[in-house]
């Protein structure tokens, strides 16, 4: 019996999944949710060991992903999976939501490198006071990067004054009704990313309310290919930063002084793990339904009446 005993202490350990290392992880900062996602067995680690704010184990298990979400953004709620709010005053009040992804196993012995994904994401006051929901133009990125630790990164969209992408314009973009049909530039960028992380736009499209899912829209760009010859895209997917344009156009039937709301679906791929450049485009890929997989960036334009 001594002799098995020794046979089994020398057996290599069998890992329920195939643990990797944990490059990054994706806060997609949602007008009314926030969706964290983490790389597949982090370190080891199965998603039962993995817990939101140290509460909740409620994570998904999805391709290649460790997913967890928060559905509620009331600032009072500060007990949803151990969510925080903090509320900054000013000029420009926003509230700041706060949360983490840990390691959490209670055996006796711990073999993993533990995880501790700390993550936020900051939204404008005003529009969960007047609309319910948040205008949301800035998503975070976590990346540890081997020896040289842990670093926030922040994807966000802007619109620049043209085509060199060199100057971005103030938030909210004021367009005057005699300017309907001007060419808009919309720039996409992570900054302090190394290039081996590629921006990819998969959808974008506008609304005339802060809502991403409403019905009434008009799209831009679907499955990485512009909608018509009015979109051009001029970069996707290979650096940190996609960029493209459209004109700009109002809806009808609203008043003289509304508001285009601009979403688009963003993903941050790792280039050395994925093959992150979008398919051909073809009269299929503008036909295709996509599955949504990425946090969705929201900027405003408010559309105005010149006063004579």
């Amino acid at each position: 019996m001594a002799h098995v005993g020794a046979l089994l202490m020398l057996l290599p350990v069998v890992w329920a999944c195939p643990p990797q290392k944990a490059d990054y992880v994706m806060v997609s900062c949602f007008p009314n949710t926030i969706i964290a996602n983490v790389p597949e067995c982090p370190y080891g680690w199965e998603i039962g060991q993995l817990s939101l704010g140290g509460v909740c184990y409620n994570g998904l298990n999805t391709p290649g992903y460790y997913r967890f979400i928060i559905p509620d953004l009331t600032p009072k709620n500060n007990s949803y999976c151990g969510t925080q709010a903090v509320y900054l005053s000013g000029k420009d009040p926003k509230y700041v939501f706060y949360n983490s992804i840990i390691s959490n196993d209670t055996s006796l012995t711990v073999r993993n490198q533990p995880v501790n994904y700390t993550f936020s994401c900051t939204y404008r006051a005003a529009y969960l006071v007047n609309n319910a929901v948040f205008s949301q133009r800035v998503a975070t990125v976590y990346v540890n990067n081997g020896s040289l630790g842990t670093f926030r990164s922040q994807l966000s969209m802007n619109v620049f004054t043209n085509s060199k992408f060199l100057y971005a314009k103030d938030a909210p973009y004021v367009i005057n009704t005699s300017e309907i049909g001007s060419e808009v530039f919309i720039g996409i960028e992570a900054k302090g990313l190394s290039n081996r992380f590629k921006v990819v736009i998969s959808n974008c499209w506008a609304t005339p309310s802060p809502y991403s899912t409403d019905r009434k829209r008009w799209t831009l760009i679907i499955n990485g290919c512009s909608s018509d010859n009015t979109v051009i895209i001029f970069d996707n997917a290979k650096d940190t930063r996609s960029m493209f344009k459209f004109n700009s156009f109002r809806f009808q039937r609203l008043e003289k002084v509304s508001t285009v709301w601009l979403h688009c679906e963003v993903q941050v791929c790792d280039g050395e793990r994925l093959v992150c450049q979008p398919g051909p485009c073809s009269a299929r890929s503008l036909t295709s339904e996509a599955e949504p997989s990425g946090g969705v960036l929201s900027a405003e334009f408010q559309i105005k009446a010149m006063h004579t």
